[in-house]
Order: C-alpha cells, then sequence, then structure tokens
C-alpha cells in the first residue's frame, strides 16, 4: 500500500494529546467514553476526538486531522476510517485471554480460534487479522462458496483451522475437498443429517478422507436480540438423535475417524454470562458423552457470540454485556476441564468463532452535517400588530409568561391554544400568517419552560416527552441504510458523537437524519448508561464551519449489510496506523463507490445510459428546446456525473 508521509511533528503531536487529567472530563462522560471506549478512544485537550489503535495513551490519531488531510486528496465525507491496528489488539487480546486461561486453570489442551469471514468480508480486514493471528494459528469460518474461495486462498499456517456452516452444495463441499488435498484443515459441518452421505459420496469420488464435524442443537439458548438463534427451535444443528444417527453411518462405512468437531452456536452478541455458561455445560457434556463412547472428537466448537459493550453500561442490555473477554475465557477453559476430568476423558482444544468483538472497534464512521431541520424557526422572532386571531393573542401571552412557577399551567395552556388553532386553521379562520405566527410561539414557550426544567432534580412525567419534541433533526450526509443498517433494521445502538468541539459544552438536542428519501432514514435512539437517550447532546450548526460526527464501533457487519437504497454507494475507506514515534499515517485511500458503478449493478450500462441521454437531446434540439452547444454541454455533464461519488458533495 502507499504510505503518506507523516502529517504531525512530534511537538504537534504533544500538543493536540490526550487531555490533562480532570480537562475536559464532562465530554467524556456526557457521551460514555471511558465506558465503551474500551482504551481505543480519548479526547485531547484541543477537544478533538483521538483514537489509539494500541491502547497506549502515548499513540493516537486525531480524526479531525486525518479527515482534513484526506480532503486535500478529494476524499470527503462520508468515510470509513479503519484501523488495523485495532484489528491486531483485539486477535491479540482473545488469544491472549484464552492462553492466560489456559496457564492458571491446567488446562491441557489448546486454543484455536477462527474469524467467521461472514463479520466483515473486506481483504483488509481479513488480510489484518490472518497477519496478527498468525502466531496464534487463527484460522478462517466460510458460509458460503464464495468465502470458501476467498479463506482457501489466503496464506494460513498449517495449524490453522478452516470451519465451515451453513447448507451446502456439491461444488462447495468439493472445494472443501480440495482445500483437504491442498493440506489445509478444512472442515466440514454437518447441519442435517442428509448432508452427511452427499459428502462422503463426493468423497469417495474424489479419493479424499474428509474432516468432518457435527453442530449440536442445544437446549441452552443466548440472550439478546439473537436469542431465538438457539435452543431447539434453533435454524441450524443436529438433535441428539440425529447426531447419534450421523455417528452410525460413519461407523458403518469406517470412517468414524473422520469426525473431528462438535460445534455449536446459540446466537450472536450474547450479553449475559450466564447464558454462555449453560451452554458450556451442555456442550461440554455432549462431547465427554461423545468421547466415553469412543468417539474421538479432537475439538470443541463454541461458535461465536462474545459481546461488545456498545453503550458501556457492563449489563446484559442488548446493545450490552455483562462479562469481559477474559471472563468469557476463564469460563469456557473452567467449565470445559471440570467436566473432561468429572467425565475422565481428554479435554478437547477449545475453538471459538468470534467475529464482532474481533471487528467492530476498528471502523468509525465520519460524516458531516449538512444542515438543521428545526421544528421552530429559531431566529424568528414573532411581533403583534393587532389584527391576528385570538388563539395567537393567547399564544403570545403564554409565551410572555412562562415562568419556573407557573409553567406547569403553561405548558397545559399552550398545548390546548395549539390544538385549537389548527382546529380554526382547517375551519378557515386563520390565516397562513397567523398559523405561523401561533406555532413559533407555541414552540418558544415550550423553549422556556424546557429551560426551567433543568433547575428541577427530577423532571415530572407529563413533561418527559417535551425534550423529544424539542430536539432539532440533524441532516447528516450518509444512508442510515448503507453504512449503519442494524440501526434500521434491529435498533442496535452505536456511540455517535462530534469528532471536535468537544471543548465546547453542547447546546442543543438532536436527532439524526441521512440524506435518503426514506423516512425510516433516520437515528432516534442513542446509548446513555442507564437508559436508551432519545436524543444527542451537540453543538449548534453553523453552515460557514464543517461540523463532524463520528459512528464508532462500526466494524462489524454494517460494511457487509449495507444495501443500495437510493443507490447510494460504499463509503469512502481511510486505513489509518500510527507508528512508534506517534505518527499517523494515511495507509491508503480506497475512493467510494460512483454513480457509474452503482447504476452498473442494476444493470444500466455506460454508454446504454449516454445513449439514452443523447436520444432526448436530439429530440430537444429537434424542437428547438436547446441549440446543438447546448446539448453537447448538457451531454458532458451527465458524463461528469457518473463519475462523481454517489453522496453530496459540498
Amino acid at each position: 500500500m502507499p504510505t503518506a508521509s507523516p502529517k504531525k511533528s512530534p511537538s504537534r503531536s504533544a500538543r493536540k494529546g490526550p487531555r490533562t487529567p480532570d480537562r475536559f472530563a464532562e465530554a467524556e462522560e456526557l457521551y460514555g467514553i471511558d465506558a465503551w471506549g474500551k482504551g481505543f478512544f480519548s479526547i485531547s485537550d484541543d477537544g478533538h476526538l483521538l483514537v489509539h489503535p494500541t491502547r497506549e495513551g502515548h499513540r493516537f490519531a486525531d480524526l479531525k486531522d486525518v479527515v482534513d488531510e484526506v480532503a486535500g486528496r478529494g476524499i470527503t465525507p462520508p468515510m470509513i476510517i479503519r484501523f488495523p491496528q485495532i484489528l491486531a489488539s483485539s486477535v491479540r487480546e482473545l488469544n491472549d485471554a484464552f492462553g492466560k486461561a489456559i496457564k492458571e486453570f491446567g488446562y491441557d489442551g489448546d486454543y484455536r480460534g477462527v474469524f467467521p469471514i461472514k463479520v466483515n468480508q473486506k481483504k483488509v480486514v481479513v488480510h489484518e487479522i490472518i497477519e496478527a493471528g498468525r502466531k496464534y494459528g487463527y484460522g478462517l469460518e466460510a458460509g458460503s462458496k464464495p468465502e470458501l474461495i476467498a479463506a482457501l486462498s489466503q496464506d494460513l499456517g498449517p495449524e490453522c483451522l478452516i470451519t465451515t456452516n451453513g447448507y451446502k452444495d456439491e461444488a462447495f463441499i468439493r472445494l472443501a475437498l480440495d482445500g483437504v488435498r491442498m493440506g489445509r484443515n478444512v472442515i466440514l459441518t454437518l447441519e442435517k443429517v442428509s448432508e452427511l452421505e452427499r459428502i462422503l459420496e463426493v468423497a469417495k469420488k474424489r479419493g479424499v478422507r474428509p474432516l468432518i464435524g457435527m453442530r449440536a442443537k442445544l437446549y441452552a439458548r443466548g440472550s439478546g436480540k439473537w436469542a431465538k438463534s438457539g435452543g431447539e427451535a434453533a435454524k441450524f444443528g443436529l438433535t441428539t438423535t440425529e447426531m447419534l444417527a450421523a455417528i452410525e453411518i460413519l461407523k458403518a462405512k469406517r470412517m468414524l475417524d473422520c469426525l473431528v468437531m462438535l460445534h455449536f452456536h446459540i446466537g450472536s452478541q450474547i450479553t449475559d454470562i450466564r447464558k454462555i455458561k449453560d451452554a458450556i455445560r451442555e456442550a461440554g457434556r455432549v462431547y465427554a458423552k461423545l468421547s466415553r463412547s469412543g468417539v474421538e472428537v479432537r475439538y470443541l466448537n463454541l461458535g461465536g457470540g462474545l459481546g461488545v459493550d456498545y453503550d458501556g453500561s457492563k449489563t446484559s442490555f442488548d446493545s450490552s454485556m455483562n462479562y469481559t473477554v477474559q471472563e468469557y475465557a476463564n469460563d469456557v477453559v473452567y467449565n470445559i476441564k471440570s467436566i473432561c476430568e468429572d467425565e475422565k476423558v481428554p479435554v478437547p482444544t477449545l475453538v471459538t468463532e468470534s467475529g464482532r468483538a474481533v471487528t467492530a472497534y476498528h471502523s468509525v464512521l465520519v460524516s458531516n452535517v449538512l444542515d438543521v431541520a428545526d421544528k421552530i424557526e429559531q431566529d424568528k422572532t414573532v411581533t403583534l400588530n393587532g389584527d391576528e386571531n385570538h388563539v395567537v393573542r393567547e399564544l403570545y401571552d403564554v409565551f410572555k409568561g412562562v415562568t419556573a412557577k407557573n409553567m406547569r399551567e403553561s405548558y397545559h395552556d399552550a398545548l390546548q391554544y395549539k390544538e385549537e388553532l389548527f382546529t380554526l386553521f382547517n375551519l378557515g379562520y386563520v390565516s397562513l400568517e397567523d398559523r405561523s405566527k401561533g406555532e413559533i410561539l407555541f414552540w418558544d414557550a415550550c423553549d422556556r419552560i424546557r429551560r426551567h426544567l433543568k433547575t428541577l432534580k427530577e423532571i415530572p412525567e407529563e413533561f418527559e416527552d417535551l425534550e423529544r419534541e424539542l430536539a432539532d433533526k440533524y441532516v447528516v450526509n450518509f444512508s442510515v441504510f448503507q453504512s449503519v443498517p442494524d440501526s434500521w433494521a434491529i435498533d442496535q445502538l452505536f456511540p455517535i458523537m462530534p469528532i471536535h468541539r468537544l471543548r465546547e459544552k453542547p447546546g442543543e438536542i438532536a436527532t439524526l437524519a441521512d440524506i435518503t428519501c426514506d423516512s425510516d432514514g433516520k437515528i432516534e435512539k442513542f446509548i446513555d448508561l442507564r437508559d436508551i437517550k432519545e436524543f444527542l447532546p451537540l453543538h449548534s450548526f453553523k453552515r460557514s464551519q464543517p461540523y463532524y460526527l463520528a459512528f464508532c464501533l462500526v466494524g462489524a457487519y454494517q460494511d457487509v449489510l449495507g444495501d443500495l437504497h437510493n443507490l447510494f454507494g460504499e463509503a469512502h475507506e481511510v486505513l489509518v496506523a500510527v507508528d512508534d514515534e506517534n505518527r499517523t499515517r494515511i495507509l491508503d485511500l480506497l475512493p467510494g463507490e460512483t454513480c457509474e458503478r452503482v447504476l452498473s449493478y442494476m444493470n444500466y450500462e455506460r454508454a446504454e445510459i449516454l445513449e439514452g441521454i443523447w436520444k432526448q437531446l436530439r429530440k430537444a434540439v429537434d424542437k428547438d428546446r436547446v441549440r446543438e452547444a447546448e446539448a453537447k454541454s448538457i451531454a458532458k455533464d451527465f458524463e461528469v456525473a457518473l463519475s462523481h461519488y454517489t453522496y453530496l458533495e459540498e
């Protein structure tokens, strides 16, 4: 990859370093950085959001500086800023946690992690995970033919596993067996008994002894949004009866030694450690009973599910987790060892397929605020001329008379008069001008009431909706459906905050709207340690100055689940690293998708599009709507537009 020259001198780095203790603590508490940041994020003395890719305080990248630098190279928001070093840190943390647990509990076996490519198939992500995991024998998991092809093309060590999950056709099986012939440890996991006959048939034709795993359908279930993906009603897996049937088939064909792995998966983002323990104990017993019956399974694959604490609350809430990576590893190792000792069987090599925990932190979506869609015109003042409808005058009196003592009465009056205003308007008794004045006065009265509410220790129940009603809509240059689809699809919460101006106390509260034409293209729920916020504290937007927001922890699934709603394509990507001398380096710039590229996905070809434009222009010239020279200029506009970024460029 091309390497840019350092953009910071050592003196500048020192000046822009992490904040001194107790300075700007309000901003860190307001946005919860210490709670969810896991040591990867902090705020500088300049009020900028810093990323510490190695979790060392003295090494950091300033996100605002990165955005400013790449702008000079024609890369404008929205952009995904990736930190490969964070991937390496996460791989190291997971493997070290299991290494520590194995040593502490005297576990006479190994740990072999695999990364499920489905979590993020980006080449730069997979490559970095492979390199970081090389010394640990860290492998890959594939769930489709394209993913298996990608996995088999990688330079993995001889001890690394390639596990395969999901339903398989003959072509998939052939690829896996080709991998075995190439010396790879490719394990075909049975999702149903009928797959076994097909695997054995293809293996016989190709003269290969396959490596086979069985996914057990456990009684135990996970927790959180994916709890239903486990348990007896799970989509994948074999019941106890089916597992025993598969074993009998292998025995009959004298291929029982090909069964090398027992696997289970109770769901993604498991929030409660008790659910994990239940599944470990059940799977451990299944493994031990198989082992005692003479089935020498070498690997026990505990699947994925290791969570990410998106909101920092450290609870069993859907967007959190009530355990650490080390606690997870300790529980796995301790419980499996205890069961094996009890059953007097050898311990297996432990395998996990953790993807979210490895990738979530490594990328940040940064985009710019384009506008503020206010409910009221804050810069408008209402002056009465005496000719207004009586309800407008009543609202004016309410607005002028709001005090801390009468705010409850004022709020009720304002609501009553607002309803009356719209009723009279619909009957034709109120003009547009009076309606406008009434709306402004109502929201101005509510704003005054809100200021008084801030002085109270506890907000009365009747005012709970007022903050949400008064929140502005900040229009952000991105697509929810492309860049943070889980926010829309499953109400996943992500940490969102400005990347600069963090020395200033935010004076506004807002929800976020994207630039799609879909009413669902919005974010109205935000992280909080105690609850879910319905608005985000932000600074006032000044059209003359850029204002950037960061959507953090978006490295898992969001890259690959994003869709092309409104044909907004993939965002620009910026790969960033920080060297030993704390110099931030732009490793690579990957341009986002152009209009031409996203149109091609829908089978609109460039030549066909331009020919269609020329047909319309020729008709316009024939009817004297445009001159020939103008037609050529218009055609050129379309030709140039095809190469433009799909997002707004300002």
